[in-house]
């Protein structure tokens, strides 16, 4: 493991101010690096696109550069990542284009783990086109969404599979690979939502069998800009209602309105910082952000262990879902606290961490918690520091006294 976690919170303003920053599934703070690149976007001057003088030419190198590096972030291709300003909005984006060759019969299967906006998008758009939903269950109390139920799921009039990375809220990693498999078998696409999933391990879209990932910059340390990745060639078989002086041609007819050029710098400058969290990692940025999100994976699940053991020992926090393979996430109660009051009185201390359903609607639901305010949510991230987590502790340990 070669992260060096001192030098990493170094880069960050935000960190002067003593805070706990557990917050990182609603959102990352932003080095330094990141919020230059912005300034010195707006302070070099930007046009916009495609124009015949140098400021619009810089905006065009600002768009071309962000592809490729979120193409280098989850091993896509440049060609192929549609840029929007978060993944709901193009999540509903895609389910409206995709859903315009569905029909009564046709049928999608969602999950009831995913966050609402890798499900009310396609609810939506399949209820539009008379097409059949069809869910694939959380598992309780374990948090796990068993891969062997999509072979009783997916079938011949399966048009599509949408499925999360990760839980936003229990960290559940369902088994990709083997859903993938299934859906692939009965000639569906595969949509995943990467949000949750790319800011904590290595991602190669195409070995985990995805045919779309889904991102959001803002939970790697980028502005709030949303991407969808597919292949160009999938991409080109797509029609997304557009303006006719719109682009016919590649991933710009699925991008309305001018995008923000200035945070597009920023996504560019986050994902060279992610390529160098590990100091000792070589080659090409792809290779480097392989190496440097598996350094990432590694710390976060050791930094994990450690709160899973000293969570263990306070009788009055209950974790909700243990999966077997999950990011550094923690759903949790304290015994005769609300998760607002739990919320709140980390909040005191100085530590930040959510409460609420946090848009697991489906999954809350099933957990039986939605109806009492579900839980109290903290994540660790690649800057979150052992004293971090050693100061959520002791504030639990005091509260649970």
């Amino acid at each position: 493991m070669n992260l060096d976690v001192t030098s990493i919170r170094a880069q960050y303003p935000a960190f002067s101010d003593d805070s706990v920053w557990l917050d990182a599934p609603a959102g990352t703070q932003m080095p330094q690096s990141v919020i230059d690149a912005i300034a010195d976007a707006y302070r070099a001057g930007i046009g916009n696109l495609h124009g015949a003088f140098p400021a619009s030419a810089r905006s065009d190198a600002i768009v071309a550069e962000a592809r490729q590096a979120v193409a280098d972030l989850v091993g896509g291709s440049p060609d192929g990542v549609v840029f929007g300003p978060n993944m709901t909005t193009l999540t509903y984006r895609f389910a409206a284009t995709l859903a315009k060759t569905w029909g009564p019969g046709d049928e999608i299967v969602l999950s009831t783990l995913d966050h609402d906006a890798n499900l009310r998008p396609w609810v939506q758009a399949a209820e539009a086109a008379g097409a059949t939903v069809r869910y694939a269950e959380l598992e309780v109390p374990s948090g796990e969404l068993p891969a062997e139920q999509y072979r009783h799921l997916v079938g011949p009039r399966t048009r599509l599979v949408a499925v999360t990375a990760a839980s936003n809220i229990l960290g559940t990693m369902p088994d990709l690979p083997r859903i993938a498999e299934i859906t692939r078998a009965a000639g569906a696409l595969l949509f995943v939502d990467g949000v949750h999933a790319t800011p904590h391990m290595p991602v190669d879209m195409v070995a985990l069998g995805a045919d779309f990932w889904a991102t959001s910059a803002y939970k790697w340390n980028a502005p709030h800009v949303g991407a969808i990745v597919a292949a160009p060639a999938l991409l080109a078989e797509l029609h997304p209602d557009k303006l006719l002086p719109s682009p016919e041609t590649g991933p710009e007819r699925f991008e309305t309105g001018t995008l923000p050029l200035a945070d597009l710098a920023g996504v560019r400058a986050a994902v060279d910082y992610l390529a160098g969290l590990d100091p000792t990692a070589e080659g090409s940025r792809r290779e480097r952000l392989l190496l440097s999100m598996a350094a990432v994976r590694e710390y976060e699940q050791g930094e994990l262990a450690h709160l899973l053991q000293g969570l263990a020992a306070l009788p009055a926090v209950r974790r909700i879902g243990a999966p077997a393979r999950s990011t550094a996430t923690v759903y949790f109660t304290v015994d005769g606290r609300t998760p607002q009051q739990v919320a709140e009185y980390l909040a005191g201390r100085k530590i930040n961490a959510w409460y609420g359903h946090s848009y697991c609607w489906e999954a809350t639901a099933a957990l039986g918690i939605r109806d009492q305010g579900s839980a109290v949510r903290v994540g660790i991230y690649h800057y979150t520091s052992r004293s971090d987590t050693d100061r959520l502790l002791a504030a639990l340990a005091e509260l649970a006294s």
